[in-house]
């Protein structure tokens, strides 16, 4: 279970930061409704991911919330040294907007998290 969560932890976060890298103007459009979409989808996917870890890492549901930590915890470290030299990783983008990433990171983490407890906690 540690090998298989910690390993997707960091394929996890290696996708993000490759959509970040390849799609990352597309997530920090101007205006509300972009912003208000960005952590909608986020908090959705985060809280899907925690749901279904279980499933995916083969883990009885009492030990999903175990298996998440596991996934969250070097993604939440990667994605803060990423989001501490933003404009060393994402030039293209405003450096500013390190602030909405390293939010939306914890927001996507958070539901994950969150999802998983809800999932251990009615097994």
């Amino acid at each position: 279970m540690i090998v298989r969560s910690l390993g997707l932890g960091f394929g996890l976060a290696a996708v993000i930061f490759a959509l970040f890298h390849v799609a990352g103007p597309w997530f920090f459009l101007e205006g509300r409704r972009p912003f208000q979409l960005n952590f909608t989808f986020g908090g959705a996917l985060g809280l899907m991911l925690g749901l279904s870890a279980p499933a995916i890492l083969r883990v009885p549901a009492k030990a999903g919330l175990h298996a998440m930590a596991l996934v969250a915890v070097p993604g939440m470290l990667i994605m803060a040294a990423v989001g501490s030299h933003f404009a060393v990783f994402f030039p293209s983008l405003n450096p500013s907007l390190d602030k909405v990433f390293g939010s939306l990171m914890l927001w996507f983490y958070g539901f994950a998290l969150a999802g998983s407890l809800w999932r251990a906690r009615g097994a």
